[in-house]
């Protein structure tokens, strides 16, 4: 039987500046799989953490930047993974930002900071469309829902 698991995350880092908002695309290193597929931060849950520790951690991890707002996006994308037989359940947050200065782990070769429609054109995946649309949407609107969906980023970070 198939099994459901929680066990990555996606993260939808972007950045307010004159001209509007601004979303960080990566582009995967040729070393790993589905090399040169552009997409947010991504990552695999440690054993014992949270979601949204992850979400945090996986930004430092590939980035080197801080949060400053992350939120529960309005969205959890989802894929099926043929080798364990799984469909993989994937919480989406939107990450702010107020530096553009990025330094890269060896998990990409480039990034891009860009408007929505660019990070469109440039993601594959629908889940990933889809997300990036939601955090968007949600950062725009400033509704109830990033007041209720705000996580509360602890005082020491890693």
């Amino acid at each position: 039987m198939t099994k459901m698991k929680v066990r990555v995350i996606d993260a939808y880092v972007y950045r307010k500046t004159i001209e509007g908002i601004e979303f960080l695309i990566l582009k995967r290193a040729k070393t790993k799989i589905y090399e040169h597929l552009w997409q947010g931060v991504a990552g695999k849950i440690e054993e014992g953490e949270k979601a949204w520790e992850a979400a945090i951690r996986e930004l430092r991890e590939e980035t080197s930047l801080r949060p400053l707002k992350v939120f529960i996006a309005d969205h959890v994308s989802s894929f099926y993974e043929k080798q364990g037989d799984r469909l993989n359940l994937v919480p989406v947050f939107g990450i702010e930002v107020d530096s553009q200065e990025v330094v890269l782990s060896k998990e990409h070769c480039d990034f891009k900071w860009v408007k929505l429609d660019v990070a469109l054109s440039h993601l594959v995946w629908n889940g990933q469309k889809r997300g990036i649309q939601v955090v968007h949407d949600m950062v725009i609107s400033n509704d109830d829902r990033m007041k209720w969906s705000q996580i509360k980023i602890p005082d020491k970070l890693p």
